[in-house]
C-alpha cells in the first residue's frame, strides 16, 4: 500500500518537532536532500482508519520567499520543483494559535500553491488558558481549507488533528483554486482582516500591543517617537549621571591624596598616584553613563520594542541596499562592536552580512562614551537650549553622525564591492510587556562587571606601561624627551594638518588596545607632567592646552577611528579574511582621518583662526 506523503509546514518554533514526533512515535528517517546538506525528517503513521501517512518534516519557514538554504529546500519542495523528490500529496500547515495574527499570511502562501491542505492551530489549550477565543467555522470559510486544533505534546490533543485527517483524505480533497501571485504586504493586510474576523474575545495585553503599534509603527509617528527616545536617553545619559560621576571623581581624588600621603616620595608614589589612579580613575568615573545607557537598551529590548525599530529602520535600511534585519546587529553595536559583529549571523545574505559587519564598528559603542564626555565636558558649557541640556544635544549629534556614516557607508559598499539585492523582512513582533527589574538587574551587573574587568586589565596595564614611557628617562626634561615623546613624535607630522599635538599622538597609541583607554592615556600623559589628575581637572587642562578645532577634530576621529584591536579580530573570525579586515580598518582610518581633518580646518575657518 503507498503511503499517502503529508509536508509538515510551519514557522519556527511552532511545535513542528513535538508534533512530529508525537504522530510517529519518534521514529524518524533523515536524509539529505538531493545536491544539498540540508537534513530533513520522515516517519511513518498509521491514522484510525488504517491509512498510511508519510510525515515529512520540513524546514521552519516564515513564507515562501527563502531567506537560507534551509527555507530554499522547504520551498522548492512545496513547490514541487526540488529536483529528485517527489511533492508531497497533501500540507499540514501547523500554526501557533497564541500567535495567528503573525502567521496567517504564510498560510495565505501556501494556499496559493493550490495543494490540497490542513491547518491545525497548535497550542491550543494556552491560547484558550490566556483568554484567546476564536470562531474555527468562519476562519475555514475564511480560508477554504479545513481547520482543527491540536495540543502537540499530548496524544489526546492530536486525537482531533488525526480524526479530521482520515476525514479530508477518505473525501479526496480537492486543492484550493491557484491564485494570481500577491505581494506581502497584501498578504498581510488580508490576514489581518481574517484575524479581525474571526477572533471573538483575547487577551488584554494583545489589544495593547495593537493599539500602541498603531502610533509607534505608524509610518510618520513610529520614526518621531524613535528620534525622541534616542534623544530622550542620551539627555538623560548627561543629566542622571551627574551626581555619582562627581561622587567617583571625589572619591578617586581622595584615593590618591591618601595614597600620597602615606607613601614616600618617589618613582613608586608616582607610579600610584599619576599612574594607576590617575589612569583607571579616568575611565571609571563614566561608569553610571555607560549603565544608565544600558539600562535603557535592556528596557527597550525586554519591553518587546526593539523589534519594532527593526521593522522602522526596515525602509530606510532597503534604501541603502540592507534590511531592517540588519538593525538588530547594528542596534547591538550600540553597546560595543563586538557583540553586533557577531550577531550579522543571524544575516542569510552573505553580501548583507558582509556589509553589516564592515559598516558595524561606526556605531557609536560605549567606549566611545569615555571620550565624547571628557571632551564635550571640557568644550562645551552645561547651558540650556529651552528645555534641553547642549552637552545632550552635542552628545545625540554625534550618535546621529556614526548612524549617518554607518548608512552612508553602507550605500557606498552595496553598490560596489557586496553588490546584491535586499530579501524582504519578515520577523515576529513579541507582546509588549513589563521588563522583568531582576533581569534587567542582571543585564546591568553583567555589563559593570565586564567594564570593571576591562579597566582593571586593559587599561591598567596600558596606564602602567604608558606612566613608564612618560616618565622615563629620568634625564628627560619635558614629555618630548621621554620614551612615550619621542614614540609620539614619529606620529606627530601625520597627525599634525588635522590639528592634533604630541600628547593626542601619544594617548592614540595605547588607545588601539580599546577605544576608551585614550582617555586614561590623556589622564597619565598630564598627570605625569603634574596636573590634577581627576577629570574635572583633565577636562580643565584641555581647556587650556587644546583650540576648539582640536576638540572637535578629536571627536571626529573617534567617530570613524577603528581604535579597537578586539574589534579588528572579531572582524578577522567573522568574515575568515584578512582582506576584509585589512579594508575595514583602511577605510574606517581614512575616514577618520579625513573627517577629523575637514572639522579642523572648517571649524577654524569658521573662528576666522
Amino acid at each position: 500500500m503507498t503511503a499517502y506523503r503529508l509536508a509538515l509546514v510551519g514557522a519556527p518554533n511552532c511545535g513542528k518537532s513535538t508534533l512530529f514526533n508525537g504522530l510517529t512515535g519518534g521514529r524518524a528517517k533523515v536524509a539529505n536532500y538531493p545536491g544539498v546538506t540540508v537534513e530533513t525528517r520522515s516517519g511513518r503513521f498509521r491514522t484510525p482508519q488504517g491509512r498510511e501517512v508519510e510525515l515529512i518534516d520540513l524546514p521552519g519557514i516564515y513564507g515562501l520567499t527563502p531567506r537560507s538554504m534551509d527555507e530554499r529546500v522547504a520551498v522548492d519542495v512545496l513547490a514541487g520543483g526540488a529536483p529528485g523528490v517527489k511533492p508531497p500529496d497533501m500540507l499540514l500547515v501547523l500554526i501557533d494559535a497564541a500567535h495567528m495574527r503573525t502567521h496567517l499570511h504564510s498560510v495565505l502562501q501556501l494556499r496559493a500553491l493550490g495543494r490540497p491542505m490542513i491547518v491545525a492551530l497548535n497550542m491550543i489549550d494556552l491560547a484558550k488558558r490566556d483568554g484567546l477565543e476564536l470562531d474555527l467555522r468562519k476562519l475555514e470559510d475564511r480560508l477554504g481549507v479545513p481547520v482543527v486544533t491540536s495540543q502537540a505534546p499530548r496524544k489526546a490533543g492530536r486525537a482531533a488533528l488525526i480524526a479530521r485527517l482520515d476525514r479530508v483524505l477518505a473525501e479526496q480533497p480537492a486543492p484550493p483554486a491557484k491564485e494570481s501571485v500577491r505581494s506581502i504586504r497584501e498578504l498581510q493586510q488580508e490576514a489581518r482582516a481574517i484575524a479581525r474576523d474571526i477572533i471573538v474575545s483575547e487577551p488584554i495585553m494583545n489589544r495593547a500591543t495593537r493599539a500602541i503599534d498603531r502610533i509607534v509603527l505608524h509610518p510618520l509617528a513610529g520614526p518621531a517617537v524613535l528620534l525622541a527616545l534616542l534623544f530622550f536617553i542620551f539627555q538623560a545619559v548627561f543629566s542622571w549621571s551627574a551626581g555619582p560621576m562627581d561622587a567617583i571623581d571625589g572619591a578617586a581624588v581622595m584615593l590618591g591624596d591618601w595614597l600620597a600621603s602615606l607613601l614616600p616620595e618617589g618613582w613608586f608614589q608616582d607610579l600610584i598616584v599619576n599612574g594607576v589612579i590617575a589612569g583607571v580613575g579616568s575611565v571609571v568615573i563614566f561608569l553610571p553613563q555607560i549603565l544608565i545607557l544600558f539600562a535603557f537598551i535592556l528596557l527597550l529590548e525586554a519591553s518587546g520594542y526593539m523589534a519594532r525599530a527593526a521593522f522602522l529602520m526596515d525602509e530606510l535600511m532597503r534604501k541603502v541596499g540592507l534590511d531592517g534585519r540588519a538593525f538588530i546587529p547594528l542596534l547591538s553595536s550600540f553597546a560595543c562592536a563586538i557583540p553586533g559583529i557577531m550577531s550579522a549571523r543571524v544575516i542569510e545574505s552573505e553580501r548583507d552580512r558582509l556589509t553589516t559587519i564592515m559598516i558595524a564598528p561606526l556605531m557609536t559603542c560605549s567606549a566611545r562614551l569615555p571620550v565624547y564626555t571628557l571632551i564635550i565636558a571640557a568644550f562645551i558649557p552645561p547651558q540650556s537650549i529651552g528645555p534641553f541640556n547642549l552637552q545632550g544635544v552635542v552628545m545625540f549629534g554625534l550618535y546621529i553622525a556614526g548612524v549617518v556614516s554607518a548608512v552612508t557607508a553602507a550605500f557606498v559598499l552595496k553598490r560596489t564591492l557586496t553588490k546584491g539585492r535586499p530579501q524582504p523582512l519578515i520577523m515576529e513582533l513579541p507582546t509588549y510587556k513589563l521588563p522583568d527589574a531582576r533581569d534587567v538587574l542582571i543585564g546591568l551587573a553583567t555589563r559593570a562587571g565586564a567594564f570593571l574587568k576591562r579597566a582593571g586589565t586593559i587599561i591598567l596595564g596600558t596606564a602602567i606601561v604608558l606612566w613608564f614611557l612618560a616618565s622615563y628617562p629620568a634625564s628627560a626634561s619635558g614629555l618630548r624627551e621621554t620614551f612615550a615623546g619621542r614614540i609620539g613624535a614619529l606620529l606627530e607630522p601625520v597627525l599634525a594638518p588635522i590639528g592634533f599635538n604630541l600628547e593626542i599622538a601619544i594617548a592614540l597609541i595605547p588607545g588601539m588596545a580599546a577605544r576608551e583607554v585614550a582617555v586614561g592615556a590623556l589622564g597619565t600623559v598630564y598627570a605625569v607632567q603634574g596636573v590634577d589628575d581627576s577629570v574635572e581637572g583633565l577636562a580643565a587642562v584641555l581647556q587650556n592646552a587644546w583650540s576648539l578645532p582640536t576638540a572637535l577634530a578629536f571627536l571626529a576621529w573617534y567617530v570613524f577611528a577603528p581604535q579597537c584591536f578586539a574589534t579588528l579580530a572579531t572582524i578577522r573570525r567573522e568574515t575568515n579574511s584578512w582582506r576584509w579586515t585589512g579594508f575595514a580598518f583602511a577605510y574606517l582610518m581614512g575616514l577618520a582621518y579625513v573627517g577629523a581633518g575637514i572639522v579642523y580646518h572648517l571649524s577654524r575657518a569658521l573662528m576666522g583662526s
